[in-house]
C-alpha cells in the first residue's frame, strides 16, 4: 500500500524510454527478455540452451538469465540496488518470470542472501524481494534456508577474493529432500562464485535437482 501511494507522489519513469508509470514499461521488458540469453556463469561461454555447462561440472542442471547487464537492465537494476527504488523489483522480477518456464508445482525457490550491511544500507533485502515475488506470479513456495555464514562482502573485489571468500560464506539449514527441484536466484552474476558455492551447499544438503536462475550477466575481467 505504501508503494502505490509513493508511485502517485513520486511516480517512475522507464529507464528505457521514460514512459511515466513503472521502471521498466512492458514494452522496454519486451526488448530485453524476448532476446533470449544463455550463458554459463562459470567461463562465459554461449550455451544453446538452459542446461548449465557441461565443461565446467557445475552443481547445478539448468540456468536462466534475463539478459547482459547493459543499457535498461542496467539502469533498472541500479535504481533497485543503489537508489533504493524498493518498487523495481516486481518489473525485475516479471522480466526474470518472462525467461523461466513453467516450474513444476512442488519447486521451492530459494536464493542468495543479501550481506547485513547492504540490507542496512538499503532496507530491505533487494534477493529475497525478487525470490518472493516470482514465487508469488508461479504460485510456488519460497524458503530462506541458504544462510550467510560470512560477514564479507563482493562489491569492487577481484575474481581470486570473490571465489575465496563466497567458499565459506554459505551453508543450509537442515536436510534436503533430493526429488523437490530448488530454484536458486540471485541478482547479477560476474564470476558464478556465489551461485556455485550456494548450490553446493544446498546439494551438500542433500538437494538433487538444482536450478540457478539471475538476472542479469556481466562476466569479471
Amino acid at each position: 500500500m505504501i508503494d502505490t501511494l509513493l508511485s502517485y507522489l513520486a511516480p517512475h519513469y522507464c529507464c528505457g524510454c521514460d514512459q511515466i508509470g513503472s521502471v521498466v514499461c512492458d514494452n522496454c521488458k519486451y526488448n530485453i527478455t524476448s532476446e533470449t540469453f544463455h550463458v554459463c556463469f562459470s567461463c562465459s561461454r554461449n550455451l544453446t540452451n538452459d542446461t548449465a555447462c557441461a565443461e565446467c561440472q557445475l552443481p547445478y542442471q539448468r540456468a536462466w538469465c534475463v539478459g547482459e547487464r547493459s543499457g535498461v537492465l542496467r539502469r533498472a537494476i541500479g535504481e533497485f540496488k543503489f537508489y533504493h527504488k524498493r518498487t523495481t523489483y516486481k518489473d525485475l522480477a516479471d522480466m526474470m518470470c518472462d525467461v523461466l518456464p513453467e516450474l513444476p508445482s512442488e519447486t521451492i525457490i530459494v536464493y542468495v542472501p543479501t550481506a547485513g550491511s547492504h540490507i542496512r544500507e538499503r532496507g530491505f533485502d533487494h534477493v529475497r524481494l525478487l525470490a518472493e515475488h516470482v514465487a508469488k506470479r508461479r504460485g510456488i513456495k519460497t524458503s530462506n534456508i541458504i544462510k550467510r555464514v560470512a560477514s564479507t562482502t563482493q562489491r569492487n573485489a577481484d575474481r581470486a577474493t570473490r571465489k575465496r571468500q563466497a567458499k565459506r560464506a554459505f551453508a543450509v539449514d537442515g536436510r534436503l529432500s533430493p526429488n523437490v527441484p530448488y530454484l536458486l536466484i540471485d541478482d547479477v552474476v560476474t564470476t558464478g562464485s556465489t551461485l556455485l558455492y550456494s548450490a553446493r551447499a544446498l546439494r551438500s544438503a542433500g538437494a538433487g535437482n538444482i536450478w540457478v536462475a539471475a538476472l542479469a550477466y556481466q562476466a569479471l575481467d
